[in-house]
């Protein structure tokens, strides 16, 4: 009898699920989960199991052609995740099935091109033009390569469409292929004794011709007596002396064997053995409101009910991380596993710290610095259960657990948690999803939950009710630390015109000189913002984006794009007017920390941001250097707000806090609010206490008062009030629509048109309080060479509205961000 089923394929751009057939030799192999080899088309794609069919809906099935992975690599939740994702988001089930994949095993099918021999290299236009040849020697000089391949030779050329006319022509020969996985499990040549070792013993002493041979054989041989298990061939020839040829000679003779060993490629291994095993077996002692918060969330893990999301609202130094170390010992005791979710890569160090102390060796970690293969072994070790805790930035959300009973959401509020391009999902509310579908309990954690988070959890009827379990003091009793609102125009007016103001250096001199430690907050990387002419006043800008380029010094004075990542030079006249004044203006990161090294020579400081955090383990490098108190300030961007636990900071200086107050979109003032609370957080940890000086332009804002007086609830009686009065999150919905287009022109045709037509069905097919906003151009009106414009829709439920057939069908070539974190 032949059994039906049906697969998602391994194509991003196509949406759907499409009907197979399992072929005789793969009957009673291949199941729900699993990764498969299909035909698709003229193609051969890869493409994940998601269920069984008694009828397929078309005559003719094709047959699948073979089983990449004996185990399933999506559990049931995870696909019931995966529809619920694709739905919610308008995103394509494939694109989102990708996420689940581990790098390097999920493979997309690409075209291999190759010149046909004996064919002269003209066209019969004439001589090939400068793509063509360059294509075409490419090929002659390497052979055949894969299309992703030649992408990394022609960066921002259209070379496939030249590809096309060449293959017409009959230059070039083109054929599908799919990629082998670029990941497979790792193997060492290990050594075992293969005999009692009274028997080896006896042997000792004929091992070798000469003495040297027989010395390092009878040291090898020694040595592997006593440790009896296999071992790593490495650690033999280190205790021994002896080489590849003694092992084999003593295999020879049967004394010993040599295999090969399965290892998992694990990033903590060396995190593991640093870890100070006592540590984990202090307890702290909670709090009252901690204890309170902690059985609701027991109750809450064994209960059998439905569960309802948790969002734990504690100020900062409250002592959430220790309930979330609780709670995780609950559900492994209940043979269950937790997903902790961080925001980023920056706040993983000390948490994996912390719950490698109190569950060692059953750790795992997951984020993007890590490489193919030691991502695949976590990915592989999550799948057969071996471990118990997965610790990681959104992707540790697809990890393939067996049988979740808690995730985890640490600093909620984050932007982080928001994936900015296709497909576009927000990690937290995928997290609440798959909490309810696994039957396991989600905790949301922040001393600055959304607005919209907020408002779910005061049990206001919406869409995804949460109840809220508060944490309103440190378990210090030092409290939240005293902020002190310097205004910047003050200090113009008494002729200091230095980045610091004179109260921030007077703190920061008494601060070093109690072997204290500080941190120096700025919401900008780089030297200067901008680089100008001061004949004309032409700014550099970058020629892909039309922003402008920021100067870094410690980059040989190079000029870069922070979008797109061009770069140039400095130039030494105005490419404009051709004058000499050439001049940088703004502030940055890297100027600050200049600016504290000449005015306090004898300082140690240390640069937290994007370029000092790009090599791999460069986060918890950096961290551990300060927190070992090898420097004394830490002046740094946005990673600084992320939930650290430094106790001998007693200083924050926040140099700047309007930088993004007044940017034209309806989240700024709460991302504001939220950034400067969570750096005013990071003072006073411990019991020696701490202060923050705060250095504004706009002292009466309601956001800088609201963070001065630490007001969280304030803030967000503020806020709210504004957002009914516009109608914005919690009391509607947005979905965002972009369109890009290298032509300027063409761009805004586009969207034009489709906001014509969306103005037209409003009033034809009586959607009621849907808005439509725009079209305009985006903020950023050129990224990458694109030209970038947006539709916003607004109302109680623009998802369905785009549903419709009449609708989806227009939105071929639109970015659709559902429920978006920004309309920049």
């Amino acid at each position: 009898m032949t059994a039906f089923i049906q697969v998602v394929v391994n194509v991003p751009a196509v949406s759907g699920i499409f009907d197979y057939s399992i072929p005789e030799s793969l009957l009673g192999q291949v199941g729900v989960g699993h990764l498969v080899i299909a035909p698709f088309g003229k193609q051969t794609v890869q493409g994940v199991v998601f269920r069984f069919i008694d009828q397929p809906s078309v005559p003719e099935v094709k047959e699948i052609i073979e089983l990449v992975d004996p185990a399933p690599v999506m559990t049931q939740a995870q696909i019931a995740l995966a529809e619920a994702l694709a739905e919610s988001t308008l995103s394509s089930l494939a694109a989102i099935v990708g996420l689940f994949l581990p790098v390097g095993l999920s493979q997309e099918a690409d075209v291999l091109y190759q010149t046909i021999d004996d064919r002269p290299l003209t066209t019969e236009d004439g001589q090939p033009s400068v793509v063509q040849r360059r294509l075409l020697d490419l090929l002659s000089e390497r052979g055949p390569l894969r299309g992703r391949q030649i992408d990394t030779h022609f960066r921002k050329v259209d070379w496939r469409r030249t590809a096309g006319y060449l293959v017409r022509k009959g230059l070039l020969a083109a054929r599908s292929v799919l990629p082998p996985a670029r990941v497979r499990s790792k193997y060492v040549k290990t050594a075992q004794l293969a005999v009692a070792p009274e028997i080896a013993e006896a042997a000792l002493d004929d091992l070798g011709k000469t003495a040297s041979t027989q010395t390092r054989r009878k040291k090898a041989l020694s040595f592997l007596m006593q440790v009896k298990e296999a071992v790593n061939v490495s650690w033999v020839y280190a205790e021994s002396g002896c080489n590849l040829a003694d092992l084999q000679e003593l295999q020879e003779r049967g004394l010993i064997r040599l295999f090969e060993t399965e290892i998992f490629r694990d990033p903590l291994a060396e995190t593991s053995r640093q870890v100070d095993r006592y540590a984990g077996k202090q307890v702290e002692e909670l709090t009252p409101e901690q204890e309170s918060a902690l059985q609701e969330i027991r109750h809450a893990i064994s209960s059998l009910e439905t569960r309802q999301p948790f969002l734990l609202q504690g100020v900062t130094g409250s002592g959430k991380t220790e309930i979330y170390l609780r709670a995780t010992e609950e559900v492994i005791r209940r043979g269950k596993q937790a997903i902790i979710l961080v925001p980023e890569i920056a706040l993983t160090p000390q948490t994996v710290h912390r719950f490698l102390s109190r569950f060692p060796g059953q750790v795992g970690l997951v984020h993007s610095k890590l490489s193919e293969g030691e991502r695949y072994d976590t990915w592989r070790r999550a799948r057969l259960g071996l471990l118990k805790v997965i610790i990681g930035a959104r992707s540790a959300l697809f990890s393939p657990l067996p049988d979740i009973g808690l995730i985890v959401a640490d600093e909620c509020h984050d932007s982080s948690y928001y994936q900015a391009d296709p497909p576009f999902y927000h990690a937290v509310t995928a997290a609440q999803t798959y909490a309810s579908l696994a039957g396991a309990v989600c905790v949301l954690g922040s001393a600055t939950p959304t607005v919209v988070q907020r408002f779910q959890g005061e049990g206001v009827k919406g869409e995804r009710g949460m109840k809220r379990l508060e944490l309103p003091r440190r378990i210090f009793e030092s409290g939240l630390p005293p902020v002190q609102v310097v205004d910047m125009r003050e200090e113009l007016k008494a002729g200091q015109r230095g980045i610091f103001s004179r109260f921030l250096l007077e703190e920061l001199e008494s601060t070093l000189e109690r072997g204290e430690q500080a941190i120096l907050f700025l919401n900008r990387r780089g030297t200067a913002t901008y680089i100008f002419c001061r004949d004309c006043g032409y700014v550099l800008r970058c020629p892909n984006c039309d922003t402008p380029l920021t100067l870094h010094v410690e980059e040989k004075q190079r000029l870069l794009c922070h979008h797109c990542g061009y770069e140039r030079g400095k130039p030494q006249a105005c490419p404009s007017c051709g004058g000499k004044q050439i001049r940088e203006y703004g502030l940055g990161s890297e100027r600050v920390e200049a600016e504290l090294r000449t005015l306090f020579p004898h300082v140690r400081p240390l640069r937290w941001d994007w370029e000092t955090t790009r090599a791999k383990h460069s986060h918890e490098m950096i961290l551990t250097h300060f927190a070992a108190h090898r420097a004394d300030v830490l002046v740094g961007t946005q990673m600084l707000a992320k939930g650290l636990d430094l106790p001998l900071v007693t200083l924050v200086g926040i140099v700047l806090a309007d930088v993004g107050l007044y940017l034209p979109d309806p989240f700024a003032g709460e991302r504001v609010f939220q950034v400067l609370t969570q750096v005013a957080g990071r003072a006073g940890r411990s019991e020696r206490g701490g202060k923050v000086i705060l250095q504004t332009f706009d002292p009466a804002n309601q956001v800088i008062q609201s963070a001065a007086r630490h007001d969280v609830n304030g803030f967000y009686q503020y806020e709210l009030g504004q957002r009914k009065r516009l109608g914005y999150p919690p009391f509607a919905r947005l979905v965002r629509l972009e369109y890009r287009h290298r032509d300027a022109l063409v761009a805004e045709e586009e969207a034009r048109k489709l906001a014509s037509k969306l103005t037209e069905l409003l009033t034809t097919e009586h959607w009621p309080l849907l808005t439509v906003i725009g079209p305009v151009p985006s903020f950023f009106a050129r990224i990458g060479g694109y030209y970038r414009w947006q539709i916003v829709l607004r109302g109680p439920d623009p998802v369905s509205v785009l549903r419709e057939d009449s609708v989806s069908r227009l939105l071929k070539d639109w970015r659709v961000e559902v429920d978006p974190i920004s309309l920049l």
